[in-house]
């Protein structure tokens, strides 16, 4: 077994050394919460990739999107190349749930279209648990939602050696058993195909290897594993484990057993909607549950399984669903990435999924067992043992009321420092700043103005604009060809300013932008909190010039904090530049980069000069076509808010075709 290792010239520089050093102590002695407070480009994950490595405990990463996930997924496996780092994320490109609208009477039937490498990736990941230490799982907030328990999963295992008796036909009925499907003429992932006294099986974990199984009578005469497009083999093994096809596995007894319990709640839960003069809803719900009997009596799962998993796992009414997190070792860490936003997420997700699932047991499309099928709790996720580290840059109270320790990296090895605060007077806040943003457009810098409500936000850009003022006003109405135009156009210096409700959200980071200016600061509330705060300020960050204004007529404690841990954090990088001789320089894009956007998920990479210039030239086919290769490869790259975003500028594309068709 490979031990944890990161291959990179990087070294620890700044104060990542004694964060690295802290957070092992601190695991070391047991530590059950900690917490990383690193600000933005001082280097976190490089921190904790350190921390795995000295600890040598397997962990698991947990990120608040896809996207946030695939980054770290690919920066782990840069950092861990000769370990497993696996990636384990929803395995859906599309999903829309089932639903029922008691209003208007609708049934909105389950669909979904499932990324097949990302259900291999999963299958990959719950495989490197159950056989190895020197595994790394990159997860999205999916992976508190409920799969097949881990002991049902490794009991259907298929292990396999060189000279076993088993017999071909005994192997083909238990690839059966574990969901493989035979398939002769397309052979795929989570097939087998057999010929004469050869069996070929393509694992649900593999992508491009396969393995060819070759009988003699009884005995397993040889195992190789094959490229499975040419049939070559690449080389021999002495023993092989084949794991299930899917995670919601059971052996006949086990289903058997499933069925006869789903029989013995339907029963009294027809009675149950009779009584209540529900007819309809129960003989909805008798020939749905009975078609899925019937199916996983036949073909050992039906569509829908998951409703049926408390039944599948023999857990009682109520107890909390296997997920993956039953998968890690007592030992495993846990990272909680931009714990801010990713704590409070795994704290909604049950509400959400219980509401949405009790609708459809009131009217009779799913048995009340189904509401076991289910995210976990916050309590049943903070009752698992394994020890927490907490990343953010603006930890929450929750992190920080449970951290024993809280290890600070303030330091950007590049020099940069937060940007100086100024307090002005609320009187006179919009004459004073249409001064300040001349004064920046004069230097050739940029401004984001930040309002409490929308109405303003209109108005003073109605208003700047009539004093010849070159601004833009920017919200989340705004499509996503506009938006990109509007932030290209800022950085050309087609505007000076933008100006909307809450930039923070709007996720802009613009290395032209010299001034952060926050009205009515002094207004207290979720858009004026000290984060909200911290985290706006920290738009500016990225110029050397970087200055906020905070327009207020009192220090607000959210204010005083801000301005307290900003001075704290320029004081230390300033001594650390000092110390190390170090000018910082504000960090300059080319215009034709990826341009960053309005919402922090977007990531683009065709150019609004491309889009504009098929669009002048009446060629939206051909642009439309490059999208959609650009799409599919993105997809393909585990890139969805990427893949998602081209989406989207296909359809706008599109509709402007047909504008033009017109």
């Amino acid at each position: 077994m490979e031990p944890l290792k990161i291959i990179t010239d990087f070294v620890p520089k700044g104060d990542q050394p004694q964060a690295i050093r802290a957070l092992v102590d601190g695991v070391e002695k047991g530590a059950q919460h900690q917490v990383l407070l690193g600000v933005t480009g001082s280097g976190k994950t490089f921190t904790i990739a350190n921390v795995i490595e000295k600890t040598q405990r397997p962990t698991l990463v947990i990120a608040h999107n896809k996207t946030l996930a695939a980054q770290l997924y690919n920066e782990f496996k840069t950092f861990f190349p000769q370990n497993a780092v696996e990636y384990f994320v929803s395995y859906y490109d599309y999903y829309q749930p089932e639903a029922y609208i008691p209003t208007t009477d609708t049934y909105i039937e389950k669909d979904s279209s499932i990324n097949d490498r990302i259900d291999k990736l999963r299958h990959s990941a719950t495989r490197s648990l159950l056989e190895r230490r020197d595994v790394i799982v990159v997860a999205s907030v999916s992976c508190i939602y409920g799969i097949g328990a881990p002991d049902k999963y490794y009991e259907m295992q298929i292990p396999i050696r060189r000279d076993m008796e088993i017999g071909r036909d005994c192997l083909l009925r238990r690839l059966v058993e574990i969901q493989y499907e035979r398939n002769d003429i397309d052979f795929h992932r989570g097939t087998f195909r057999v010929k004469g006294d050869v069996v070929e099986i393509f694992p649900a974990y593999e992508e491009e290897k396969a393995l060819r199984i070759d009988f003699f009578g009884d005995t397993v005469e040889s195992i190789a594993v094959v490229d499975p497009l040419r049939g070559k083999s690449m080389g021999r093994l002495d023993r092989i484990t084949i794991y299930p096809a899917s995670h919601y596995v059971t052996t006949r007894d086990n289903m058997a057993k499933a069925i006869e319990a789903i029989r013995d709640e339907l029963a009294p839960r027809l009675d149950f909607l009779k009584k209540q003069d529900k007819l309809l809803e129960a003989q909805r719900l008798e020939q749905r549950t009975m078609f899925d009997i019937e199916m996983m009596e036949e073909m050992g799962y039906c569509q829908g399984i998951e409703n049926y998993s408390r039944h599948l796992t023999g857990r009682m009414p109520g107890a909390p669903p296997p997920t993956l997190i039953e998968y890690l070792p007592e030992e495993a860490l846990i990272v909680i990435d931009e714990s801010h936003a990713t704590v409070p997420q795994i704290n909604a997700m049950h509400r959400g999924d219980r509401s949405r699932k009790q609708t459809l047991v009131e009217y009779g499309f799913r048995l009340p067992s189904a509401l076991d099928n289910r995210p976990l709790t916050f309590k049943e996720f903070e009752a698992f043992a394994n020890q927490r580290l907490y990343i953010s840059a603006t930890p929450a109270n929750y992190e920080l009321e449970k951290a024993e320790d809280v290890v600070e990296q303030i330091i950007r090895p590049t020099g940069l420092m937060d940007p100086e605060i100024i307090i002005r007077p609320v009187g006179g806040q919009v004459d004073d700043l249409f001064g300040e943003i001349n004064r920046r457009a004069a230097q050739g810098d940029r401004v984001l103005v930040t309002t409490l409500t929308k109405r303003m936000a209109e108005n003073l850009t109605e208003h700047y604009h009539e004093l010849g003022m070159k601004v833009a006003y920017l919200h989340s109405d705004i499509k996503t060809l506009e938006r990109v135009s509007i932030i290209r156009d800022l950085r050309m210096g087609k505007y000076d300013a933008l100006i909307g409700i809450n930039l923070l959200r709007e996720g802009l980071d613009i290395p032209e932008v010299s001034l952060v200016a926050i009205l009515d600061a002094d207004k207290e509330g979720f858009l004026r909190s000290e984060r909200a705060l911290i985290q706006t300020s920290g738009r500016t960050a990225r110029n050397i010039r970087g200055q906020v204004i905070m327009y207020a007529d009192k220090i607000t404690a959210a204010i005083g904090a801000c301005i307290s841990e900003t001075k704290r954090r320029r004081e230390i990088q300033q001594q650390f530049n000092e110390e190390n001789n170090i000018t910082p320089e504000s960090i300059k894009k080319d215009i034709g980069d990826i341009l960053g956007s309005v919402y922090e998920a977007d990531y683009l990479t065709v150019s609004v000069d491309e889009k504009m210039e098929a669009y002048l030239s009446g060629d939206i086919p051909a642009m439309i076509k490059k999208l959609e290769k650009e799409m599919k490869r993105a997809a393909k790259d585990l890139q969805f808010e990427k893949a998602a975003q081209l989406r989207d500028d296909i359809r706008e594309l599109s509709r402007l075709d047909s504008e033009i068709g017109l």
